[in-house]
């Protein structure tokens, strides 16, 4: 014998039954998932402030000896640019702060 379901009842008493524990199951871990005290809504200035960089400070250090003048510029704790100024007329260059690569300035406009 075929069965055959009413188009406005699409499921039978007997198949909801069956998708209950299933629904309870799906039920519980969303449960299981949000917090049970969500933390306090902040205000919009806050979570901006709390969002940007700490305050850096910008360091200029300058260290001699009798040949050389060395600049470096340091943000925060990571070196921005080093300057090696020769005292002896050759030229000045810059070192790369992250490879280490030397580079003359030629022509100064």
């Amino acid at each position: 014998m075929m069965r055959t379901t009413h188009p406005s009842r699409p499921f039978s008493a007997r198949s909801l039954a069956s998708l209950l524990p299933v629904c309870l199951l799906l039920c519980s871990a969303v449960q299981a998932q949000t917090p049970a005290n969500p933390p306090p809504a902040q205000p919009a200035s806050a979570t901006a402030a709390a969002k940007q960089a700490p305050e850096q400070t910008t360091q200029h250090i300058v260290v001699e000896d009798a040949s050389t003048r060395i600049d470096e510029v340091r943000i925060g704790s990571e070196t921005k640019s080093i300057d090696v100024h020769p005292k002896n007329g050759m030229p000045g260059y810059q070192v790369a702060p992250a490879s280490g690569e030397r580079t003359w300035k030629v022509l100064g406009f």
